[in-house]
């Protein structure tokens, strides 16, 4: 009898354990839809309460971890640089790898790397950025922004070095850097050239994905006039970099213009009046 009682008791335990996780998941489920509602109404710091206790009473519950990591991302203002706003980003860092240590579906895991990596590049990790980008591409090779969007990367960490080297010896826009300082040059391009060149084979494979890309088109541009500037022992090849990047130009125009003209209305038909 007394073995039949402590089975009982154990029993009425488990069920009672099993009711207060039952309950506490329901009760997560409705702090996850609260918190959905409040930040489609942009209502973040709402949201971001829901959602919190969402994840306090259901640590499982994934989708309430990345809903609470993007209503995070979106409080983060880029540029401001001081202790709570980096603050706000590193929770929301923090938070997107949590989901990833829940080994969450694919789609979960893809949003998860684009959220760090989108936060990462905002705060001027460009390293960091680039890292996650790779990560979505081990998951989705197919993705035409990701690819984009290391292109951009390899622009930013070229552009800006280059720019203030220019200024250093007071460049004008016109004035050719290999002409101004060879040695300067060389070094610029012993530095770039690797990102310049991953930078173009990137954008290449987001227009190879996407063959419309017209942002894509115009940061090709773009690094193409990269390269021309450290072409530093080689007017040739300088001269066709910036015909290169003027072709793109052309086409990323040529681009715009085409869905400009698909868009709805833009085709110049008009009502007829006299009905």
């Amino acid at each position: 009898m007394k073995n039949g009682g402590r089975v009982l008791a154990l029993v009425v335990v488990g069920l009672t354990l099993l009711s207060t996780a039952a309950c506490s998941k329901l009760r997560a489920r409705d702090q996850l839809n609260k918190g959905v509602q409040a930040y489609k109404n942009t209502h973040y710091e709402e949201a971001i309460g829901h959602f919190q206790q969402a994840v306090e009473l259901d640590p499982s519950l994934t989708n309430a971890r990345l809903y609470l990591a993007t209503a995070l991302a979106n409080q983060y203002i880029p540029g401001a640089d001081n202790p709570e706003n980096t603050k706000v980003a590193e929770q929301a860092i923090e938070v997107f790898k949590k989901v990833l240590e829940l080994n969450p579906p694919r789609e979960q895991k893809v949003n998860s790397l684009k959220g760090i990596a989108s936060l990462y590049f905002n705060m001027k990790k460009l390293d960091q950025a680039k890292e996650y980008h790779r990560k979505v591409i081990e998951l989705d090779p197919n993705d035409p922004e990701t690819y984009y969007s290391i292109g951009v990367i390899d622009w930013t960490e070229t552009y800006q070095p280059r720019m203030t080297k220019r200024a250093e010896l007071g460049l004008k826009n016109e004035d050719a850097l290999p002409v101004k300082d060879k040695k300067a040059c060389a070094a610029l391009r012993d530095k770039s050239m690797a990102s310049i060149q991953e930078g173009i084979d990137s954008l290449s494979k987001a227009l190879e994905l996407r063959k419309d890309y017209d942002d894509a088109m115009a940061y090709m541009n773009l690094m193409y006039r990269e390269r021309a500037d450290v072409q530093c022992d080689d007017p040739a090849a300088r001269a066709a970099d910036l015909k290169a990047a003027d072709e793109w130009v052309d086409k990323t125009l040529a681009e715009k213009k085409a869905k400009a003209e698909k868009q709805p209305g833009a085709g110049g038909i008009t009502m007829d009046q006299s009905k």
